[in-house]
């Protein structure tokens, strides 16, 4: 590559700088969230780190401007954008959901009817009408994994009330979008709380490294 090409692209805190000033409120996660949604695509260099270019500031306004003055949710803003560039409009995904029976849960996540009942009778698993979905599977097979290291389902209260407070932050993030019932305030509060959501993980995932380094006087 060279030099004039390398100066072309740009690293996401460089696009955040063009970008704070008319959108105070635009962060990286949500940069990273709008990526994730397909609503850019910059490239990637060898080694990861994304490449922008002048093109991608400008699809950035353009979403961030569509939200802020007009609040159109993003699957709307996504079609305008593939209109404008002669693209097929995307057709809405339908997700078939993933429903395990109780035989099934434990087959795949190679708990035992003890453990299973232990995550039960302390909240930590919540079938509904006998089946379980998708999460139940991954909780499941977490515990499973963490029982190796002596860890068991009633060690994990303090990690489920963990994610029940953030939940709640969550929740009076989008209440108030809510409560407009302005059109397409559902798209905006599902936006909202998914990009919420990823913040929070990293954040979590922040705290409990410098945890475990503080465990290990590092």
């Amino acid at each position: 590559m060279s030099s004039q090409a390398a100066r072309s692209h740009m690293s996401i805190g460089e696009v955040l700088a063009l970008l704070q000033g008319e959108f105070p409120d635009v962060t990286i996660s949500k940069i990273r969230f709008l990526e994730g949604e397909g609503l850019i695509e910059p490239e990637r260099s060898p080694s990861g780190y994304r490449k922008f270019t002048h093109m991608h500031v400008e699809q950035l306004r353009y979403i961030l401007t569509e939200q802020r003055d007009h609040y159109l949710p993003l699957r709307v803003i996504k079609d305008k954008m593939a209109e404008a560039l002669g693209r097929p409009r995307a057709l809405p995904e339908v997700k078939e959901e993933v429903r395990f029976s109780r035989a099934e849960l434990l087959r795949e996540s190679g708990l035992d009817e003890e453990t299973l009942g232990e995550l039960e009778d302390y909240g930590l698993l919540n079938p509904v009408a006998r089946r379980y979905d998708a999460d139940a599977l991954v909780i499941a097979r977490s515990v499973g994994a963490m029982a190796r290291f002596g860890l068991r389902a009633r060690h994990l209260r303090a990690v489920k009330a963990a994610a029940e407070r953030e939940a709640g932050l969550i929740e009076q993030s989008v209440a108030p979008i809510l409560k407009r019932r302005r059109p397409g305030a559902v798209g905006e509060a599902d936006e909202v709380a998914r990009e919420l959501s990823g913040t929070l993980l990293e954040l979590h995932a922040a705290l409990l490294r410098a945890g475990v380094r503080d465990v290990l006087g590092r």
